[in-house]
């Protein structure tokens, strides 16, 4: 619910990212349960209009920005040109520039390099098919996270 009224508003308003990072850290199975929205949105992002979009990266990046929801969340995300769709890719863009803003790109950088993290961003920075790391490169680029490349 918390999420639905998030999303509802014409503009992300910080009130309902302190309310759902406040249960978060309550208990452990709303943290479970962001987590899985989390990864659920993404998967259905483009049903989505884009003030919802917007609303919903916001939310997320505030999550993680808090640590509030693991960064695991991004392990089922591949950055391919096959694999996202544009809205997709929307998505991904706000919640990263977003993260960008809150903890500075130095920051975010060291987050994504964690060795403990890698297989979470592998999708992300994919390192299987020169095709699939220049459009991640290109992605990044593109969006002026060009430094997390």
């Amino acid at each position: 619910m918390l999420v639905d009224c998030c999303c509802q508003q014409r503009t992300y308003e910080r009130f309902y990212g302190l309310l759902c990072e406040r249960f978060c850290r309550l208990r452990k199975e709303y943290q479970t349960t962001f987590e899985k929205i989390a990864c659920d949105t993404y998967a259905t992002i483009h049903r989505f209009d884009i003030t919802k979009l917007r609303n919903m990266a916001r939310l997320v990046s505030h999550l993680l920005f808090t640590d509030a929801i693991s960064w695991t969340i991004f392990t089922d995300v591949k950055l391919t040109e096959n694999d996202t769709t544009s809205s997709g890719r929307i998505y991904l863009k706000y919640i990263f520039q977003e993260l960008c803003e809150s903890m500075g790109l130095a920051k975010l950088y060291e987050r994504t390099s964690d060795p403990t993290l890698q297989t979470a961003f592998a999708g992300l920075f994919p390192r299987d098919n020169p095709q699939n790391t220049r459009f991640a490169i290109n992605f990044f680029t593109l969006t002026g996270l060009g430094g997390l490349t």
